[in-house]
């Protein structure tokens, strides 16, 4: 998959609040792994709702694109392995995602 960046990198009003909304992807990757392995469904759909809303406002509509569609079938109550593929998928682009250092 190729680099992702945000659409807000060249806004120095906006790059400081999109690196520590990507330096926090690790955490909530592992939230949803941890919550999808308690069987906690209500709190998957949660975490991707939140990614969903808050991808967009950084700058990454990849970011909101997958979770909207794994929040989706978590409330279709789809198969677990389905919801592990786009999950999958989520995490894929979170990893994907390029935002260059502080200055």
């Amino acid at each position: 998959m190729d680099p992702i960046r945000s659409a807000f990198e060249d806004d120095p009003d906006m790059i400081d609040i999109v690196r520590e909304f990507v330096h926090a992807f690790s955490d909530r990757m592992t939230a949803l792994e941890d919550s999808l392995a308690k069987g906690d469904l209500p709190r998957v759909r949660t975490l991707a709702h939140q990614l969903k809303g808050a991808g967009g406002g950084y700058g990454f509509p990849q970011i909101t694109e997958a979770a909207a569609s794994l929040e989706m079938v978590v409330e279709e109550d789809a198969e677990l392995l389905v919801i592990k593929e786009k999950m999958s998928q989520l995490f894929e682009i979170l990893r994907a995602v390029v935002v260059s250092e502080d200055d």
